[in-house]
């Protein structure tokens, strides 16, 4: 070195470190920024009762901030407690191939925390008070505002096209305003099509109409790219129910709905590659609400899209549906990415019941389901499932009762009832069989994901239970063990077999059952239970049955 530049080093020595100090401590943050960075707060697509909040942030590597979630009406003093927002990393999901034809394209999501407020009053504006804590730093408040979605009403302005009774081929509509919806309905009668056309339609009814065509792979109506219509009281019997598919869906309304499909209940038709064909209720796109339907019949029951076909599936509600024989899966919400609610649901006889296959990133909520007769899995979560939450749902079925068959990670399980058992000797009731006949077998949860306070047993095989290759009892610190289906329920047969198709039961607690007061407490989801504390599984002791299936006409 020159004595020129030695003297330069002397005179700046102390300038020369401080910013190289900068730059290593810049190069450390570039690798692990613990600190959280909050940026924006949005309320996408309200539904009729529930409103989605995410906070997108930069950092938190580690994982370990905190949003806390109160919420009241606006206008109102009182606040309530909501469940927490749940930490969602940012990812990305490359879909396999379906049609060769179509380019691929990666579906991604950002590093966020995100979560719903449920059980909310239609049409009516709420404030949002979030907390985020980070011990790195980067704690800060907001209070958002939002507004759910009114139960959709045709109004004094509707314009009605009264229908004469008659069977017809296709029916095709117009569009309608949001100020003057387009009305299709029949009063003195029965109008009967072969298809009803929806196709990039907005605000267009259908009401009380009934669908028939049953021939190989037809649709009974079609929502591609429909926006805000409604669909309710109508009675379809097709191969294809109720579908949008490509672009999608946006806030659409289907309601009340008997929807019959062409699928029995044998050996050779279930699962994914059995004699099964038809779709229920199959949409993508966001904002969409799927309540109070009886489908029965289908390879799938209700469902969204999957792999290239998705299409912004978010803020998705699914709820009250009284769901009959499913071949493949009761309800299949693979590749939703956040705030998708399945709830309140009621499946019997289905080789899968609730399906995440998988969940990009989430939250995809699976709450208060009962599910009956189900065979290769209560929870399917694979192909890397992120971000589902698994609350107070209830699951009697051959093979494993709790399951998890798949790697999967972010899972969050709590208050769940399940009771699996004997399967038979070739345990093979499907081209993928019922799992272990274990009370519960999570096979690879993941380093992210939670499980406590569940309730397992089995029926007429040794009790074995395992998460993650590990003892139940190791995992769970509060979980139930070993309860027996007699003294969990009043008159429940367990479902082996499960051919032939059983009748649906009723999966209420009996009195004094240990699983009585054996929940932990959730804001926002158990608030209202009735004991000690609240009790595992989709009831409440002495709580009335919910309404499942099309409700009467007068109570919209």
């Amino acid at each position: 070195m020159s004595n020129l530049n030695q003297k330069f080093f002397r005179k700046n020595a102390g300038r020369i470190f401080s910013i190289l100090l900068v730059l290593f401590l810049s190069g450390l943050q570039t690798f692990a920024q613990d600190r959280t960075i909050h940026g924006k707060v949005v309320t996408p697509y309200p539904t009729i009762i529930n409103l989605a909040v995410e906070w997108y942030i930069q950092g938190d590597d580690n994982q370990n901030g905190i949003v806390s979630v109160q919420f009241r009406e606006k206008g109102k003093t009182e606040w309530q407690q909501g469940m927490p927002l749940r930490r969602v990393p940012a990812g990305e999901k490359m879909p396999l191939p379906r049609l060769p034809s179509v380019e691929l394209v990666k579906l991604s999501w950002k590093n966020k925390h995100s979560g719903t407020v449920f059980d909310l009053n239609p049409d009516t504006g709420y404030e949002i008070k979030l907390k985020l804590e980070d011990p790195d730093g980067g704690s800060a408040e907001k209070i958002v505002e939002a507004r759910t979605r009114p139960v959709p009403e045709t109004g004094k302005r509707a314009e009605i096209i009264e229908l004469q009774p008659g069977i017809y081929d296709t029916l095709k509509t117009k569009n309608g305003t949001k100020d003057k919806p387009v009305v299709y309905r029949c009063s003195k009668g029965e109008a009967t099509f072969s298809f009803i056309d929806l196709q990039n339609r907005k605000w267009v009814f259908i009401e009380g109409l009934t669908i028939n065509n049953k021939e190989d792979k037809s649709i009974g109506i079609c929502l591609n790219g429909a926006e805000n219509c409604i669909v309710r009281y109508c009675t379809v019997n097709a191969v294809y129910g109720i579908i949008a598919h490509w672009p999608g869906a946006i806030n659409c309304y289907i309601s009340d709905n008997v929807i019959t499909g062409i699928c029995k209940w044998t050996k050779e038709a279930m699962g994914a590659h059995g004699k099964n064909i038809g779709e229920g209720i199959e949409m993508t796109g966001p904002g969409n609400v799927i309540c109070y339907n009886r489908v029965t019949g289908f390879r799938d029951c209700i469902s969204t899209m999957e792999d290239q076909h998705v299409v912004d599936q978010i803020c998705i509600d699914i709820y009250n549906n009284d769901i009959y024989r499913g071949a493949d899966d009761g309800i299949e919400a693979d590749f939703c990415f956040s705030n998708c609610r399945i709830f309140r649901n009621r499946l019997t006889n289905c080789f899968v019941g609730l399906s995440s296959q998988p969940g990009l990133g989430g939250p995809t909520y699976f709450i208060r389901n009962a599910m009956y007769n189900m065979v290769h899995a209560a929870f399917k979560l694979k192909r890397f499932s992120q971000g589902d939450v698994v609350l107070h749902n209830t699951v009697i079925k051959v093979g494993t009762g709790l399951g998890g068959n798949d790697t999967m990670d972010y899972a969050y399980f709590r208050n769940n009832l399940a009771i699996g058992g004997q399967t038979g000797e070739d345990n093979c009731w499907g081209d993928y069989g019922a799992g272990n006949p274990y009370a519960a077998d999570i096979i690879d949860p993941g380093d992210h994901s939670s499980f406590d306070y569940d309730a397992v047993g089995v029926y007429g095989t040794p009790y074995i239970a395992k998460i993650g290759g590990k003892p139940f009892s190791e995992v769970e610190k509060h979980g139930i063990e070993g309860i027996e289906i007699e003294e969990t329920f009043n008159d429940v047969e367990f479902t082996y077999p499960p051919i032939p198709e059983r009748k649906v039961p009723d999966l209420r607690l009996k009195p004094g059952s240990r699983v009585e007061d054996a929940a932990v407490y959730i804001p926002n989801i158990n608030d209202d239970f009735s004991g000690n504390a609240p009790d595992c599984g989709a009831y409440e002791v002495g709580q009335e049955l919910p309404h499942y299936g099309p409700r009467p006409l007068t109570n919209k």
